[in-house]
This record gives C-alpha cells, structure tokens and sequence, in this order.
C-alpha cells in the first residue's frame, strides 16, 4: 500500500513548532511507507457553514434526490467551494453499503494539496490518499485526492472500482469537458450514468466555457448559483472599486490561439513594451502605491521580467513567482508576501486558479484577455475577506478593443471602452441601468416615448446611408465580431449576424429580449434541389436551433465550435487566400446594379471576399433595413428637433448671474 494520507495528518496534529502547509506537504510526499495513526482520539474541526453555504448543500442533496446524478455549482471565488464539497463527503448518501468512497478530482498540484488539507481537517478518522505524480493511491481509501492527469495516464485508474464509489467531486469544474476528466467520468460510468453510478458534483467560479464546448456533455443541472456581485452585497467578499487605464498596447495584429484567447507569445510581444510597461507602473503609482498587498497578472516569463524591472526602477520592491519557481522559493515568497515584507508580488499563469491570499487588497490586470472566465478569476483573488482589509483594487490595462478583449466594464453589460476611476460595484451597476435606460428613451418604437423631453439629454449620431450599396458597404458592424472570430460573420440588421457557405447553407447569432438579453444561434441546412409538394415534410430545411448563450462572445465561440464542424474551412475562415481576390464578374454585375453614383465598380477595387460579405447583405434584407433606418432617422430627427425647442425655452426661464444673451 501507498504512502496514506494519514502521515499528512500526522503532522499537522503533532506538537511541533508549526511549519507551511508546503513545507507538511514535502514531508508528506516524500514518505515511502505508510504511517499507521491511531486517530480515534482525534475530533473533526466543526466548521459552522455560511447560510448560502447550506442552501448550496441543500440544493445538492435535493437534485440528488429527485434521482439526478451530474451537477453543477456557481460559486464566486472566496466562497469557500472546498469547505462545501469537503462536506458532502459524509452528507451525500450511499446508494448500497458497499458503496462509500469519494473521489475527488482537480488539475492542479495546489488545488489537490488544497483539497486533501480540508478533508484531513475535517474527517480525521477517513483514510485520505493523494493520486499525483510519484504519489500512488491504493484505490481503496475513504477518499481519493486525484489530480486528473495522473489518474487518467496508463493504467492508474484500473485500481479504482466504481462500484464502491458514491460520489464524484470536481474542482475548477468549467475544465470537466477536458479529455483527461471525460476518460474520468467514463471510466466511473458517468458518461451516461444510471441508477448504480456515483453522484457527480462539479463545483467552479466560471462554470462556462470560453472555447465553445458545451458543459453539457458532462454535466446536466447548475443546481446553485451566487457570483461575486451578491455576495460582495451581502458582505461575503470584500468590496471591490475597479479602474480602467488605457495602455496604448496595439494588440490588433495578435493571433488567436485554439482556446479562442490570444496567441501568448505574440500578446507578450504587443504588451511588454518600455512605453506600455512605464505606463502600467505610473498606473499603479498613481492609483495604489498606499496599497499593502498587489498581485500584478502578466502575459509570460519575458513580461513578468520587463515588468519587475520597470517596477524596481520606479523605487518598488517588486518581485515574482512562476511556473518555473521552486516549490520552496514559491512558499517561501508567498509567507513573505502575506507576511507584508513587500508590496508587489508579480505572476504568469500561477494564481489565476486556487490561490488563497486574502490580504490583497490590489489587482493589476497587466494581460488582455478575450477570456471572461479569465477575467472573472483573476479579479476573484482579491475579493476575500480579511481583517482591516477595507476593499480591493482592480486596476485593468485595457488595451485596443477591436480584437475583441473583455474588460471590467463588460463583466457589467457595459460598453468595453468605458473607461471608469475607482467604481464600486453599485455604481457599476448604475452606470448600467443609466445606459439602458437612455438607450430605450431614443428608440423611437418605444410605446412609452411620448415625453418628447426625455431627448433633452441625449446625444444622436446618425451614419447616413444614400443607397442599398452604402449601407452594404459599411463593415463597422462586422468590427466587434471579427474581432472575436476568425469566420467571416457578416452584421445583417441589429444584433444579427450570419455566416453562410456557397451551397445554399447558413448560421444566425441573433440576440433577443432586452432586460435578460439571450443569443440564439440557429442553423439552416441547404434546402433539398428537386421538386417538393407544397405540403411535403422537409426536415432537412428546418432551421434548427443549436445553442444558446447569455453573453455575446460565448455564442460567438459556440456558433464557431458548430461552424467549424459543419461547413468547409476553406469556406467560412476569415483568412483564406481566395477572399483577397478580385471579385469575380459575376459579383461585380450584381453590386453594380446596386450603385446609383460614382460610376461602375472595377474587379481592382473590391476583392472577392468582401463583394460576397455584401451579396450576403442584400439577400439577407439590406433593402427592407435601409428603408427602415432611414424612416427610423426621420422620425428621431423631428423629435430632436423639438426637444432642442423645449431645452432653449426651458434656459430662458433660468436664472443666472451674470450676463443676459439675446
């Protein structure tokens, strides 16, 4: 048998002097022989749950009930996720009495000793072993630790048999749709689970996926859901004021890699820069050099070194962690971080998931990212309560916003682009309802618009379009989403996109609703050639509905992930070589028709792909939505013609000292 976790316990419960969580961990590691304890005298730590701790639990036990067995968690980071997990080993119910074990699974060495901590604390008379590495489980413990990729590597996982297992835990489980966790589930019987498979609780901050895959695969209820804006309401987390800086880094020309977010190497190259990396520290020392504890987030090794050194330079005792940094020079660094012995401690892919620092009170967001489950973990290592703290920082770069990168203010519904200077939360959210409502005040369908005087405020910027051919020309509404995908999606009306092939075939994003905003992605087969009835069933020309997404970069990934696998590459990508072109004849007969002034259009001035971006315009409405725009134009005209009126009777009725205008 393998080195038991009982040996960790051992040390944490002797009477030695107390050492590091990392340093009990080497020792626990290095153990070659198990260590026999006698734990019947020892008593687990009685933890009095939050009350949104318990109805998480509740929630859990009851989907379990109703004979559900793959279940999801939202939870903010700084909920105490492991705390709720950790305790329902004992409170989830054996489905036969020779099913009792728990397994728990996470990707990362942090998160496993992390896990193990919290089950040594809280069931002392479990036998708990880790799976990890060099370290091997037996397979028949109470409790199974497991990092994913070393119970799914050879033949690891044939010592555990899913029968004597009634639950599943998965930490950080927005990965679950990895394959190393689908080998997982499968093996436990998961995949499609029955009556006889073990409960399967997936528990995450993020629980979405940024790359299009659908969660579905491995789990089918969220049975709880509370993220960070109400638990810092209810003083869960700490408060939060957010600024946005503008970098000035030119990240416009920046790849993507195959997880949809910036290819790294070419995103250090844009970012660690002498005039973006003086600008990111005179940031910082405008705004929170009085701050004791900031984690500053950077793209690779070379900006977390350009950074430190432009740090040092500015006076700053600033200094690093990496994935390349010794396990003891790690510790050692964090100890003296909490500790306060310096004020800026700088990372590159260490911290961003199960990193407990509760005495940040600065984050400095140095990496663009077109990643919202990124940005959301990154702000949520600074949200955790602690004593004196009286609120965090997040300080965001915000660098060119054409690319697609997601910002604070679009974790809020706002505009990228809005730039805010030490914002809460609340006022966050009131920009937001402020924005809203003054963007339905001047829709002019509005059937509450009758006060011509709510326009009195408002600021109207109209793009004039003389002709069906101007309107199709203009590719301002292909920007943001061209920025996201590397498809040639074409902006058809508001918020309506389409990406079509040459055979007849096509795909909508198309948003609905207004208050609780939901994108739709259908998709429409290409319709059948041959004579059909007029009552003849046609499935095959059904539009069909794919996916949906609550935010518009997760169904721009999901409408990719489907596209991708339905129309030819060659096709639909953005960048192929046939789109630069020149059009064909073909083309250039049906836009010429279109245009009405400044003579005939020439196969030199239009490339191919662009004049198929504008056929697909007008086939899918151009003419209909430019009648509509400029009836639309029309009548806010008039109205704001009126309101300027009232506005200049209501000025004359003010008084002011100083002179009187005519």
């Amino acid at each position: 048998m393998i080195a038991l976790f009982r040996s960790f316990t051992k040390l944490h419960y002797s009477s030695r002097p107390p050492v590091s969580h990392h340093a009990l961990w080497r020792s626990f590691a290095s153990t070659k022989q198990p260590v026999e304890l006698d734990l019947a005298t020892r008593h687990p730590i009685q933890i009095k749950l939050r009350e949104y701790q318990e109805e998480c639990i509740q929630a859990v036990l009851a989907h379990l009930e109703r004979g559900h067995k793959r279940l999801g968690v939202s939870l903010a980071t700084g909920s105490g996720k492991t705390v709720i997990f950790t305790q329902l080993v004992d409170r989830v119910k054996a489905p036969d009495r020779d099913a009792t074990q728990t397994l728990i699974l996470a990707h990362r060495r942090e998160l496993v000793e992390q896990a193990a901590r919290h089950c040594a604390l809280a069931y002392p008379t479990k036998t708990i072993e880790i799976e990890m590495g060099n370290t091997h489980a037996s397979g028949t413990a109470d409790i199974t630790v497991a990092s994913v990729r070393s119970i799914a590597s050879g033949d690891r996982m044939s010592k555990f048999h899913p029968e004597r297992f009634k639950l599943v835990l998965v930490d950080e489980a927005h990965h679950i749709v990895a394959s190393s966790y689908m080998d997982t589930l499968k093996h436990f019987g998961l995949l499609e689970p029955g009556a006889a498979s073990p409960a399967l609780v997936g528990v995450s901050a993020t629980l979405s996926r940024f790359d299009g895959l659908r969660l579905g695969a491995a789990i089918d209820h969220i049975v709880y859901h509370k993220d960070y804006v109400d638990m810092i309401g209810e003083k869960w987390l700490s408060d939060v004021i957010f600024t946005t800086v503008q970098s000035k880094a030119d990240i416009s020309k920046v790849s993507r890699s195959n997880s949809g977010d910036f290819m790294q190497s070419e995103l250090s190259s844009a970012v660690n820069t002498t005039e973006t990396n003086e600008i990111t520290v005179r940031a910082w020392l405008s705004r929170a050099r009085s701050r004791k504890s900031t984690i500053v987030f950077c793209v690779d090794l070379a900006h977390v070194s350009g950074l430190t050194l432009t740090f040092r330079k500015n006076g700053i005792d600033a200094r690093f962690v990496t994935g390349n940094t010794p396990s003891k020079i790690r510790a050692e660094l964090l100890d003296a971080f909490k500790n306060g012995e310096f004020p800026v401690l700088l990372n590159c892919g260490v911290f961003t998931e199960g990193t407990d620092i509760p005495n940040l009170d600065c984050v400095l967001l140095a990496r663009p990212t077109r990643s919202r489950n990124l940005l959301v973990q990154m702000i949520g290592r600074g949200m955790r309560l602690h004593p004196g703290k009286e609120n965090c920082h997040i300080i965001d770069m915000v660098a060119s916003l054409e690319t697609g990168v997601v910002t604070i203010p679009t974790l809020f519904g706002l505009d990228p682009s809005e730039l805010v200077k030490e914002a809460d939360v609340e006022q966050l959210r009131q920009l937001k309802q402020k924005n809203d409502l003054e963007i339905e005040d001047i829709r002019p369908d509005n059937p509450n618009n009758t006060d011509k005087e709510r326009l009195l405020n408002s600021t109207i910027t109209f793009t004039d379009y003389d002709s069906v051919y101007d309107l199709i020309d203009d590719t301002s509404g292909e920007r943001h989403i061209r920025g996201i995908s590397q498809l040639a999606w074409v902006h058809v009306a508001e918020d309506r996109y389409v990406l079509s092939s040459q055979d007849g075939e096509y795909l909508t994003i198309e948003k609905t609703g207004m208050s609780q905003p939901l994108y739709r992605i259908r998709y429409n087969p290409r319709v059948s050639s041959g004579l059909v009835l007029e009552k003849e069933w046609r499935p095959y020309s059904r539009t069909r509905e794919v996916a949906t997404a609550e935010t518009f970069s997760d169904a721009v990934h999901a409408a990719d992930t489907f596209a991708s696998e339905t129309f030819p590459r060659y096709i639909i990508s953005n960048g192929q070589a046939w789109r630069k072109a020149p059009a064909t004849s073909g083309q250039l007969a049906f836009l010429n028709k279109l245009k009405e002034v400044n003579g005939k259009l020439r196969a030199d001035q239009i490339t191919k792909g662009k004049a198929a971006d504008m056929i697909t315009k007008v086939k899918f409405g151009a003419r209909g939505r430019l009648a509509k725009l400029q009836a639309q134009q029309r009548r806010t005209e008039k109205l704001t013609s009126e309101s300027s009126r009232l506005l200049r009777l209501r000025e004359r009725e003010e008084v002011r000292v100083g002179p009187l205008t005519m």
